[in-house]
């Protein structure tokens, strides 16, 4: 692993270890972890639709207050097909981070195969200013039980 990147079993701060580990980035001060989780209930693999749903939690640990201005992802099927997304902002929002604040969300994707990965990066305009630049968003592993083998 990069050594700006760490895999933590409690992104949320609140003492709870027994959830997935989570895959942190740091990028200019700007921490993004990613957990993901198989959602069984809304799959139907005898028809190859597997769905995951990520929580992302975004902390500003620097001393400038940030907007989130755009994404773009990277989603990766275990066949090796991508898929390219992009857009402003996360979840209809674009939110502004001052020193020390943090935003969570929690999104979903589905894919044709039982895994894959996911990566990429987030536009962040420095308030205040013109200047902007791209916060990394860690790779992290989509996995479900009917993947005899793979793991990420």
């Amino acid at each position: 692993m990069p050594p700006s990147m760490t895999v933590e079993t409690d992104l949320a701060g609140d003492g709870e270890d027994s959830r997935p580990s989570a895959f942190v980035h740091t990028t200019r001060n700007i921490r993004v972890g990613v957990r993901a989780a198989y959602l069984e209930d809304q799959s139907q693999p005898d028809e190859r639709q597997f769905l995951w749903a990520y929580r992302i939690r975004i902390e500003n640990l620097g001393g400038e207050t940030v907007k989130l201005m755009r994404r773009s992802w990277h989603i990766t099927d275990a066949n090796g097909r991508t898929e390219h997304v992009q857009g402003e902002g996360v979840v209809g929002e674009q939110p502004q981070l001052g020193p020390g604040e943090a935003f969570e969300y929690t999104s979903g994707t589905p894919l044709g195969t039982p895994s894959g990965f996911m990566a990429g990066h987030y536009q962040m305009s420095v308030i205040g200013s013109t200047e902007r630049f791209d916060v990394i968003i860690p790779t992290f592993s989509l996995d479900s039980p009917h993947q005899p083998g793979i793991v990420h």
